[in-house]
């Protein structure tokens, strides 16, 4: 039997089990959309590290709650 063989029959596979069906939220857009919108604040408050630490925090808050939120399903 050749490898191809055996991988296509999932027999003698070196990985384990299979990965998860279960999908997760993404809470990392979150994150990203933030800091670009809190760089857009900070200019038009002229302190844009400002803002982009604002918008840093407020997307980590975010991604936290969809992840904790995720995990209790």
């Amino acid at each position: 039997m050749t490898i191809n063989q055996r991988l296509s029959r999932g027999v003698g596979l070196w990985h384990g089990r299979g990965m998860p069906t279960r999908t997760t939220q993404a809470g990392g857009c979150f994150l990203a959309i933030f800091i670009l919108a809190g760089f857009v604040y900070g200019l038009a408050s002229q302190n844009p590290m400002k803002g982009v630490l604002l918008g840093t925090g407020i997307g980590i808050v975010l991604a936290v709650l969809i992840w904790l939120l995720d995990r209790r399903r």
